[in-house]
């Protein structure tokens, strides 16, 4: 669609939205932010509420009047059906995924099956649903997805843009890459409406601690090692989820159908200087921590397998043509962070143990996380 003809779609003063792994980290905070710029839209809100689906991310919307709460798996045809056709669904973002690589090398069956053929059971839905309307322009379909589909980047390689070719090295990465390439061949294929976006790594409120901010920022709080992998020198580009959230509004409102949209915080920091800064903050902010400075808590272990080394995002397109730039930097994003970490610990301390109440002892650590490193 050209963007003379995308200026010119009707778009709908109220939109009605399925949100599908809206119960997760990501997806929760989109909740939150779409509902606060569109609080006269419908929200239908689909998670099967695995272990980082938490209720508790939704808790203060769920009796709002226009937003629904549904339990349910993205493969199960039928009740998508029924759910598009029930809610008049005209808008579907996508962000229910197995997103983790260590799980995804442990076992990476799940990962095929949600992020592959739950996206393809989407896609096949929505598509007849969109037909059933006679094909509305003003219908999109949201696939939200990682820069990690690109592979991994050399020290002086220029950033991905959204015509690097796809090279994933996790199982994880595959199965996005695969997802991805769906999502691009029902728009070629079928004309449906659709929208990619690729962002780096998100983090914020709501993340489930097994990812490496919230991990680190637990640890330190139990006095236990904070295991980086190998020398620590790997490069990520870090994206405060709620400029994450305000990306893909711009692309839903304002982006072109068919397109691929990369979206980056600007901020590429290596493993070891993010944890080191997160060890500062903590120190600063957290009066009582069992062990001071937290850096002395930092252990090196040894690499994990297909460990990319570099991801960096280039933004150029998302900026030129939707007007859209991150509002935080990685300081700032951080602290922000860290001081929602501390300020809910009921919001974390039951994905440990549910037996456990702060302080912990060593002993009472929840296994879960042990292995789970950066």
């Amino acid at each position: 669609m050209s963007q003379a003809i995308q200026d010119n779609v009707h778009l709908p003063a109220t939109r009605r939205l399925l949100i599908t792994g809206g119960a997760g980290f990501i997806g929760a905070n989109f909740v939150h932010h779409w509902h606060r710029a569109y609080p006269g839209d419908r929200l239908v809100i689909l998670d099967a509420l695995t272990y980082a689906g938490n209720l508790q991310n939704l808790e203060s919307l769920l009796e709002e009047e226009n937003i629904r709460f549904v339990q349910g798996d993205i493969c199960d045809r039928p009740s998508l059906d029924s759910l598009l056709r029930e809610e008049a669904i005209d808008t579907l973002v996508h962000f229910a995924a197995e997103s983790h690589v260590d799980r995804s090398i442990f076992g990476p069956a799940a990962f095929v099956q949600t992020n592959v053929l739950g996206t393809f059971t989407l896609l096949e839905a929505f598509r007849d649903h969109w037909n059933e309307q006679q094909q509305p322009d003003h219908y999109r379909f949201h696939h939200v997805s990682t820069d990690e589909v690109y592979g991994s980047l050399g020290p002086n390689d220029p950033a991905f843009s959204e015509t690097t070719p796809y090279a994933p090295n996790s199982p994880y990465s595959a199965s996005k890459a695969g997802s991805d390439h769906l999502v691009r061949a029902y728009h070629h294929t079928y004309g449906l409406p659709t929208l990619i976006t690729n962002c780096s790594n998100n983090y914020g409120p709501y993340q489930f601690p097994e990812k490496l901010i919230p991990l680190m920022c637990i640890n330190i709080l139990l006095g236990r090692p904070l295991p980086v992998y190998g020398d620590g020198q790997n490069v990520r580009d870090w994206l405060y989820v709620g400029d994450h959230c305000s990306a893909l509004e711009a692309v839903l409102t304002r982006g072109i159908p068919g397109e691929v949209y990369n979206i980056g915080g600007n901020n590429e920091v290596k493993n070891l200087d993010l944890v080191q800064a997160l060890c500062d903050l903590m120190d600063e902010l957290a009066p009582q921590l069992p062990v001071r400075p937290s850096r002395n808590l930092i252990t090196f272990v040894k690499d994990r397998p297909g460990h990319d080394r570099r991801y960096a995002i280039d933004a150029t397109k998302i900026k030129a043509q939707l007007g859209w730039t991150p509002a935080e930097t990685w300081q700032t994003g951080l602290r922000r962070t860290v001081e929602w970490y501390l300020a809910h610990p009921f919001w974390w301390q039951p994905l440990l143990s549910k037996k456990l109440t702060l302080p912990y002892t060593s002993a009472e650590f929840s296994d879960l996380f042990q292995t789970t490193r950066c």
